[in-house]
Parts: C-alpha cells; sequence; structure tokens
C-alpha cells in the first residue's frame, strides 16, 4: 500500500488545459468495474499495445491483488464521474532492482491534449519519490511514436531496444523500447 504521508495527498483536484478538472485518487477493490468498462471504451490501438489485458476481469483482479500487496500503486483519474486515465508504478520485490519501478499511464480518447498524461506522470514520480525509488522505466514497441514522444518530453531517455522481444494481442512479434528516467530530476521537466 502507498505509504501513510501520502494518503493525506489524496483524492486531488488537478485543472486541466480545457478548463476541465480531475479527481485524481488511489484505485482500490471497489474500482474493478469502472476500470473495466474504461478499458473496453479504449481504442483497438491502444489496446493492441497494453502489457495486460486489462479488459479481463481475471488481469484486473491481478491489479488489484497487486495493489492489495504493494507492490502496485495506481492513481485513476476520474473527469465529469468518467474514469479518464490511471498512472501505476509497479514495484520490484528482487534486491536488486528494489529501486527501480515501471510506470505505465493510459489516458482515454476524450481527455488526450488536456494535460492528464502529463500530470497524471508527476503524481506518480511523486509517489515512486516517497517510496525510494530511483530510477523509472516505461516500456512501449516502436511503433507507439505518440507515448515515446510524451516520454521523451518528460525527460526519459532510451536505454534498450530489444528485437522480437514481446508479442502483439495478435500473436506477432514486435521489438520493445525501453526508457528510463532518473526520479531525482523529474520535476524539472515536468514544470517546464
Amino acid at each position: 500500500m502507498p505509504n501513510e504521508n501520502n494518503h493525506h495527498d489524496y483524492p486531488k483536484d488537478l485543472a486541466l488545459a480545457n478548463g476541465k478538472h480531475a479527481s485524481v485518487r488511489f484505485m482500490t477493490r471497489a474500482d474493478a468495474d469502472l476500470v473495466l468498462q474504461f478499458a473496453r471504451g479504449l481504442p483497438p490501438d491502444d489496446l493492441l499495445f497494453l502489457r495486460t489485458d486489462i479488459t479481463d476481469p481475471a488481469i484486473v483482479e491481478e491489479w488489484i491483488k497487486l495493489i492489495e500487496k504493494g507492490s502496485t500503486i495506481t492513481l485513476l483519474a476520474e473527469v465529469d464521474g468518467n474514469l479518464a486515465g490511471y498512472a501505476s508504478v509497479h514495484l520490484s520485490d528482487t534486491r536488486w532492482t528494489k529501486r527501480v519501478g515501471e510506470i505505465r499511464i493510459q489516458v482515454g480518447a476524450a481527455s488526450r491534449r488536456t494535460g492528464l498524461g502529463r500530470r497524471l506522470a508527476r503524481e506518480i514520480f511523486d509517489l515512486a519519490r516517497a517510496h525510494g525509488l530511483r530510477k523509472i522505466t516505461a516500456q512501449m514497441t516502436p511503433d507507439q511514436a505518440g507515448a515515446r514522444a510524451v516520454f521523451e518530453k518528460l525527460g526519459f531517455q532510451v536505454e534498450a531496444l530489444l528485437g522480437d522481444w514481446v508479442e502483439d494481442r495478435q500473436g506477432h512479434p514486435r521489438d520493445l523500447l525501453v526508457m528510463t528516467h532518473d526520479v531525482a530530476g523529474f520535476s524539472d521537466h515536468v514544470t517546464a
């Protein structure tokens, strides 16, 4: 679970570029149906590149168990009463990578270009820092040019390109692009 020092910060209201506001809070077991509804409303291209199939109730249940175990922290953002996006940081149980976490951010089509993804990134980085993480990774395929551009704007750099490392939902092999960012320097990039 997120440490108690961070619980008082949420729920939090974030102003978006389109004049709307997002209410951001920690994901809980009670959010399973909300997450499934959000995932099933994502464009097909977004679903193609998700690391796990969050349209599957069993996968969402696994996600919730990781949250309850404390190895994943997820923030949900709601706009006008609907789930607009999420940001997660996945912590490592392995001793030698315990200071490294993986970030995953997904924003629904209706809330893109509002600054929500960037704001969620800042929130999840602050939580990562509070948990003692020193480096954050983001993984995607090279086809995901938009995602790569967003992470580059946030100060991520390409760490590795692994050929035929992953498989998409249709069973086609894809390269995996691994980008990294040092947590300590993140604030300089998100406020610019």
